[in-house]
């Protein structure tokens, strides 16, 4: 048990230091970083502006429906409408439409 322990330990340490590689920090770290978010900046506020923005609204347009849908259910069968869900809903939609406009420059991006 012992002897097929230390086979297994060997074998581990072997691979781990086959695969592993040594890297040297020859500059300023701190620039490479800057220099990688600055060059990256550009991508990640278009994706996050054609993409992630457009599923969210998307997402509330279709809750904002099903919510209308079931307060008029509820109108039908109990005979009180419920606005407030559906005005947190919609304001959330307003919120999420008009985001990009103004959330880059407080990210300050």
């Amino acid at each position: 048990m012992k002897k097929k322990l230390l086979i297994v330990l060997a074998v581990v340490l072997i691979m781990v230091s086959l695969c592993s590689l040594t890297v040297y920090a020859d500059g300023d770290v701190a620039s490479a970083v800057t220099n990688t978010w600055n060059s990256a900046k550009t991508q990640i506020k278009a994706i996050v502006n054609n993409v992630v923005f457009p599923i969210i609204d998307a997402v509330l347009a279709i809750l904002l429906f099903v919510k209308i849908s079931t307060a008029y259910f509820d109108y039908r069968k109990h005979g009180q409408f419920d606005w407030i869900p559906i005005a947190v809903v919609f304001g959330c939609l307003l919120f999420s439409m008009t985001c990009p406009l103004y959330v880059w420059e407080i990210a300050g991006i």
